[in-house]
């Protein structure tokens, strides 16, 4: 298995645009000028133009109406923040291990602003809670991933993907962890990003929900990220190319869409008003397909082609103008004094 150097931290005798994605030689200056790879810099900018923080969503109409919510809905809501807060702590690192290998700067420099939205999507998940439950309460949430058996199966599943890169940096474990990177950010999202928006269709939880799918955006462009990245390790790298790895690539996809299904039912089940747990499973079928299919390969579910939950394409692809979702205006970021953040009026 062919091994990946770590990139140097300068070398003023190779060129600034990089010879290769991995194991080649750049100077590691950066000049979006001088780059190699054509789609670099306008991915820059879009997740540049996805900036947002926390601090801009308006949370007093979420405190008032979250004691209004069922039991069951309280409890799916905060399960499911539980969850995401896991994955997108284990994705921060391994943004970073997979950045100490890219020899290109401008990838390393993507990385980076991954790993900072990831931070900021962690940040959101703190502040969430902390205008909802006790602190006591938001640590017994931010603790389910030690306890929940379900959750257990979900997360190991993705970590002993990115541990064997992290333990031993090949080109095939590398693919492999852009996989499962893809699974992560593209899938075991989903059906908890279904939950939120369920709520919001109803005009429950807005200020959640707003906030869900700004995160949402970020994933869909972290996904793209990756794929990109996947695709041009193969081209370099064609001899991984095989129809060996597309039946695992095939494989891992079954898997993780078992695992999200089991999860769906965990915390959906009967037990949300108004979502089809039969629904939920067709939509991560669907998912399962599409991010299979964008990473290059045929779909591992035969038919599953059209999003079953028509209703949340509203909310999955909203503008990157930031727009509300029941006026669909832009927002333009008009931004939210934490002082006044709606708590006072209480």
């Amino acid at each position: 298995m062919t091994e990946i150097q770590k990139r140097v931290l300068m070398d003023k005798d190779a060129p600034n645009r990089s010879t290769a994605i991995v194991n080649g030689r750049s100077s590691n200056v950066l000049n979006w000028d001088d780059v190699r790879f054509s789609w670099a810099y306008p991915k820059y900018k879009k997740m540049l133009g996805n900036f947002w923080t926390p601090f801009e969503i308006n949370m007093g109409t979420d405190v008032k109406q979250f004691s209004n919510l069922t039991d069951e809905e309280q409890k799916t809501f905060k399960k499911v923040i539980g969850l995401l807060a896991l994955l997108d702590s284990v994705q921060t690192d391994y943004a970073g291990k997979v950045a100490d290998y890219l020899t290109d700067s401008s990838l390393n420099a993507l990385m980076i602003i991954l790993a900072q939205q990831e931070v900021i999507h962690n940040h959101s998940y703190s502040y969430i809670l902390s205008s909802l439950v006790s602190k006591d309460e938001q640590d017994r949430i931010f603790d389910f991933w030690r306890t929940e058996p379900v959750l257990e199966k979900r997360n190991e599943f993705v970590l002993k993907g990115y541990e064997k890169f992290s333990e031993n940096a090949t080109i095939e474990n590398m693919l492999d962890s852009i996989v499962y990177d893809v699974i992560l950010e593209g899938l075991f999202f989903y059906s908890g990003f279904s939950f939120f928006y369920h709520l919001a269709r109803n005009q429950k939880m807005v200020g959640t929900s707003t906030m869900i799918n700004y995160i949402n955006r970020d994933e869909q462009l972290h996904v793209d990220l990756f794929v990109k990245i996947y695709k041009e390790l193969l081209a370099e790298y064609p001899q991984y190319d095989t129809p060996e790895r597309a039946e695992k690539v095939a494989g891992i996809f079954r898997e993780a869409a078992a695992l999200e299904i089991e999860w769906a039912h965990d915390v959906i089940g009967t037990k949300i008003d108004g979502l089809d747990v039969e629904d939920v499973e067709d939509y991560i079928y669907f998912y399962a397909n599409v991010r299979c299919n964008q990473l290059g390969y045929e779909r591992p579910f035969e038919g599953y082609r059209k999003n079953p939950l028509k209703w949340i394409n509203a909310y999955e692809n909203v503008d990157a103008g930031k727009t509300d979702f029941f006026e669909q205006k832009s927002r333009q970021y008009v931004k939210v004094n934490v002082k006044d953040n709606g708590f006072d009026d209480l």
